[in-house]
């Protein structure tokens, strides 16, 4: 059963997911400003700087750091991660006719998993998203209860953003993109230091890229599945311009946003590592979006692996890059 509610809640969303918030903690703790300082930071078992605790040694310090980390992180990760299953199960139960015909091996739409079975997935991922962001903190509660109206908006008739490109589109870079990046980053910012000062100069680039780069994925995912998509009304890019469209259009978009990072770290920041990274990067992408098959499913789906790949790696060498 583990097996399969793993499978219904779509593992590389889940991890990109995971990736994001634990990269957006440490930046938003070792690359941004407070109490006028950077580097290490002591906490309390509440997850808060420590004001007037004097604490010496290694051990302590890092002691106290972890129990900090943790006391935010696990929570926040945990409804965040909700929150992902009940979007991503909650477009399976409405689209399990039509993942029959373009994803058949997912378990609803392979019989593995029952409809009821989906349905109670799904309500106890939205309660303890919600119910538990707000418990965390208002902030919290109110950027998961916007994340999650915005995916049940997406999947849900009448609204149903996905029978559109430009909404389907719209929706998913809002969501990976500002929201997440913006909202979860002062989110840490008020529970670990009380105030939401957050550097711009790490947080900007990374939203323009990230939503550069969802848009890609709106664009990318639907490739494979036109047929599907065509016989049940769904008007997604590679079907109102076409395969070989979609995927240059997505191309040429991603590769502006690597540009995009590339200058700023070579020009406004003067990071030249970051900016060899991102033309290394760029380079890479590029050659294997020159190597898909439009004609194989196969390929199509290999190439948006590596793609999402690509979205984990931004996020795992960004506080390394910047630390």
């Amino acid at each position: 059963m583990l097996s399969l509610i793993w499978r219904f809640s779509r593992p590389h969303t889940l991890i990109g997911s995971s990736i994001s918030i634990v990269s957006l903690l440490f930046l938003v703790v070792f690359c941004s400003p407070h109490d006028g300082h950077q580097g290490m930071h002591v906490f309390n078992a509440s997850g808060q700087v420590s004001q007037s605790a004097k604490v010496v040694g290694f051990i302590p310090v890092v002691t106290a750091t972890v129990t900090g980390f943790f006391s935010v992180l696990l929570p926040t990760l945990f409804v965040c991660l909700a929150c992902n299953i009940f979007i991503t199960g909650l477009n399976q139960i409405v689209d399990v006719e039509l993942d029959k015909i373009n994803k058949p091996q997912l378990p609803l739409a392979s019989g593995e998993l029952t409809l009821n079975q989906g349905k109670r997935i799904v309500g106890i991922a939205g309660a303890i998203a919600i119910f538990g962001a707000w418990f965390i903190q208002p902030f919290l509660g109110i950027l998961i209860t916007v994340i999650a109206a915005i995916g049940a908006m997406y999947s849900l008739p009448p609204i149903q953003f996905k029978r559109h490109h430009v909404w389907a589109a719209s929706a998913i870079a809002l969501v990976r993109g500002p929201l997440i990046n913006v909202g979860i980053a002062i989110h840490f910012a008020t529970r670990l230091f009380g105030w939401p000062l957050i550097s711009l100069t790490w947080l900007t680039p990374l939203v323009v890229f990230v939503t550069a780069f969802s848009l890609g994925i709106a664009w990318f995912k639907d490739i494979p599945d036109t047929q599907g998509d065509k016989i049940h009304g769904f008007k997604t890019l590679a079907l109102v311009w076409s395969r070989q469209k979609a995927l240059k259009s997505g191309q040429w978009l991603v590769s502006m946003a690597y540009l995009f990072l590339s200058i700023f770290w070579f020009l406004i920041d003067i990071h030249t590592t970051a900016g060899i990274i991102h033309v290394l990067l760029l380079a890479i992408f590029w050659s294997q979006a020159q190597r898909v098959d439009l004609n194989s499913s196969v390929s199509i789906k290999r190439f948006y692996m590596f793609y999402w790949g690509l979205f984990f790696l931004e996020y795992l060498i960004l506080p390394f890059l910047l630390a």
